[in-house]
């Protein structure tokens, strides 16, 4: 999935929001649960982690439906298609707003 770079190195995996993934997660009965869609982000419910994965609809679910997947529950993480992360947006402080003495 990940080809080499020139200088033959792979670059860093990474989990990045709106990539395409394929979840398996333990589930209430004998067998895993598969979510298929895009990862929108990591949640924090009352303490825990969860992924936040919007199904596809690939596996016979609601296309567009949220599922959150907590952390302990993981079982295995496909990256079926890494989208590229998002450079940080950065302000500089106005220099009207500091303070000198």
């Amino acid at each position: 999935m990940t080809a080499p770079t020139a200088d033959g190195k792979r670059p860093p995996i990474a989990l990045t929001p709106n990539s395409r993934v394929r979840v398996r997660s333990a589930g209430p009965e004998a067998g895993p649960i598969v979510s298929t869609g895009f990862y929108r982000g990591l949640v924090s419910i009352a303490g825990d982690s969860a992924l936040a994965i919007e199904l596809d609809g690939s596996d016979g679910e609601e296309k567009g439906r949220t599922r959150l997947v907590p952390v302990p529950a993981l079982l295995a993480i496909d990256l079926l298609e890494v989208a590229k992360a998002e450079e940080e947006k950065r302000s500089e402080p106005s220099q009207a707003a500091a303070y000198f003495r």
